[in-house]
């Protein structure tokens, strides 16, 4: 196999990665106002991602990193063409970041509840244009022969994007409502395995459609058997929602996620970036990519250092695995 499809594939699977583990954070921050009926609540809920937020986000920082550095040209593009919904999405993620420690500085209920609006618009802002930026690349942009985006912001606000939005914000409210009835007891437990199996169903039809679009418009054959498996898997969560059977239930919505995600990919490939002006000025893993010998001395740095970032991410949430109750929450 070449190393740009190793790359490829290696990219995809911190996508996966992430969306997987930042999906319950942003389900759980956008969440807040719901399941959280007084502060005290609200500060078990933040509590349920604290311990392991920041460490999701690194999977962001690697796929940035390892795509500026696998395909450069491909990096330049995609930050170039996408700078407004990235700008935005980094500056809800600086406020969101800031809001997690600034929140309990003081003890007033105006200060804490300014930062907890921070806490759902820096969720709720990345949920909808990750989808968006995401259905934009697989859906093909304006790019003419130089590999530049000649279109502007709202080229991007179109239908097909707009419902990738849509697919990411409902599958991540609904991985942090299951993630929430996982890491909680008591009451907010069933309050939130209640909303659980509420969100399957919109979910189900939102995210079924847009992988059901992506099939019948790419044509992709291991890209469709992906999407009919993710949507087995939410299929799956939505039983086992609906039983309260959480485990399983946060098993197959970060299955649903990683499979959509992986779906998206393997459509995509091998296309980084595919033009919608002419497919002869697309950016394929080829064209975008950076010297035979970086990406081979990338491999060899990849393989020592992965398996001890696993270990580490790993062992943290070992350490923080119990569950969390109001008592754990002083008045």
């Amino acid at each position: 196999m070449e190393l740009t499809t190793v790359w490829f594939s290696l990219i995809a699977i911190l996508w996966a990665g992430y969306f997987l583990l930042e999906g319950f954070d942003f389900g759980v921050g956008m969440l807040l106002p719901v399941l959280g009926r007084d502060d005290r609540e609200r500060r078990l809920l933040i509590n349920t991602i604290g311990p392991v937020w920041d460490g999701n986000e690194v999977w962001l920082l690697v796929a940035g990193g390892a795509t500026f550095a696998a395909f450069p040209e491909w990096y330049a593009t995609l930050f170039s063409g996408f700078y407004l919904p990235l700008l935005l999405i980094l500056v809800a993620l600086i406020l969101r970041g800031v809001a997690f420690e600034y929140r309990g500085k003081r003890d007033d209920a105006a200060w804490r509840r300014r930062w907890d609006w921070c806490i759902i618009g820096g969720s709720l802002v990345p949920a909808v244009l990750w989808g968006v930026a995401f259905g934009n690349i697989i859906r093909g942009v304006r790019l003419d022969a130089n590999h530049e985006y000649v279109g502007g912001f709202f080229t991007l606000l179109n239908p097909y994007a707009l419902l990738g939005g849509l697919t990411t914000l409902t599958l991540f409210l609904l991985h942090g409502a299951v993630f929430l009835a996982l890491k909680t007891d008591g009451e907010t437990r069933r309050r939130a395995g209640a909303l659980a199996a509420g969100l399957a169903f919109p979910a189900i039809a939102v995210a079924g459609g847009f992988l059901l679009w992506t099939s019948l418009a790419q044509g992709d054959a291991i890209g469709a058997l992906l999407s009919v498996a993710a949507a087995a898997a939410l299929a799956g969560a939505t039983v086992a929602a609906r039983f309260r059977r959480e485990g399983w239930a946060f098993l197959a919505t970060g299955a649903t996620i990683v499979l959509a995600t992986f779906a998206l990919f393997v459509t995509l490939f091998p296309n980084v970036m595919p033009s919608s002006i002419d497919p002869a000025y697309s950016l394929t893993v080829h064209n975008a990519s950076s010297t035979a010998y970086t990406l081979k001395v990338m491999t060899w740095v990849a393989v020592a250092f992965t398996p001890i970032v696993l270990a580490y991410q790993g062992w943290t949430y070992w350490v923080f695995r119990k569950r969390l109750t109001m008592e754990n929450i002083p008045v």
